[in-house]
């Protein structure tokens, strides 16, 4: 037998062999339960969803206003979560990244105050959010709204940045630097693309800080004069008050009110002196300024609490596009 036969004897049988296989597969196919078949390919489709969502692409659906104009309430959008290091679980330790957030980068990060239920519900409430392309989520509060168990912010200030807010207008100084730069200045000197939005104009305030200054009076159970009632009268048409600024102007009072009180004295200090922002965490905000939940209320977040950089958005299709 020569070379070219036995070469022959070997490739039919591998043929045969194979037709074999592919029949008893076949057989087992028509045999198996439907019901079985559908559950071992919900399984697949299970397992590869949770892959895509927590190691490759988030689904993710904008709950609030607070980044309009770049980002719309009930815009879907996907996150990529493999930029900053994906989670090796919901909630536990993060893959390293050699890539941190920067200013300007959209992020994606788990809200500070978000009381988890468990590793177990946050793994099957990911999986039903991505398989259903976000349009349905178990993680709900006790009125059946959607908990906020995500927040999606503009990386507005990194480490050794300090921060801080005047009637609605904000100031930042850099690092090695002491002059506060506006954010209008810094906007032009970037060519920054996207547009802040605001809901309250310059003025406004006036009337809110009146507002703010009147509550001082009836928090020491003292008759606000009638000037500051007149000047604040205005204050109950306001949609989106800018509660900072409100504050700030309520804490001045009681903190000239009773100037030994520590409390005041630090709340106060926290609107005057600003906000600064430690080694490996980021300064969270809204383009919406006057209605965002950032970090001017919670504070500075850890960079490796950042779970990925929003990519595009792909719901409205009107809206398709890359986010920027």
């Amino acid at each position: 037998m020569d070379f070219f036969d036995h070469l022959q004897i070997i490739t039919e049988r591998f043929l045969s062999k194979r037709t074999m296989i592919r029949r008893i597969k076949r057989e087992k196919q028509r045999n198996k339960n439907f019901i079985l078949d559908w559950i071992e390919a919900f399984i697949w489709a299970v397992c590869v969803v949770l892959i895509i969502n927590q190691y490759l692409f988030q689904a993710y659906e904008i709950p609030s206003g607070s980044m309009i104009d770049t980002l719309q309430i009930r815009d879907r959008i996907f996150v990529n979560k493999l930029v900053f290091g994906p989670e090796l679980l919901p909630g536990l330790a993060k893959i390293p990244s050699p890539i941190k957030p920067k200013r300007e980068d959209i992020i994606i990060f788990e809200n500070p105050s978000y009381l988890s239920r468990g590793t177990a519900f946050d793994i099957a409430g990911r999986i039903i959010y991505m398989l259903t392309v976000s349009l349905v989520d178990i993680d709900r509060d006790e009125n059946g709204e959607p908990k906020a168990h995500f927040l999606i912010k503009r990386a507005a200030g990194i480490e050794k940045d300090w921060f801080k807010m005047r009637n609605g207008d904000f100031y930042i100084r850099f690092a090695g630097t002491d002059t506060w730069l506006s954010e209008e200045e810094y906007n032009k000197a970037i060519g920054r693309a996207h547009r802040l939005n605001r809901l309250m104009t310059r003025e406004d305030y006036p009337v809110l800080i009146a507002a703010g200054k009147a509550a001082a009076y009836t928090d020491l159970n003292m008759n606000p004069p009638q000037r500051l009632l007149e000047e604040a009268a205005d204050v109950g048409g306001m949609r989106n008050p800018d509660y900072l600024a409100y504050d700030r102007a309520r804490l001045a009072v009681l903190r000239a009110a009773q100037p030994d009180d520590v409390r005041y004295r630090t709340l106060l200090s926290r609107y005057d002196l600003g906000w600064y922002v430690p080694e490996g965490r980021i300064f969270p905000l809204g383009d919406n300024r006057d209605n965002s939940r950032d970090g001017r209320y919670f504070g500075p977040v850890r960079a490796d609490k950042v779970l990925g950089q929003g990519a595009f958005i792909y719901w409205p299709l009107a809206r398709l596009g890359i986010i920027r």
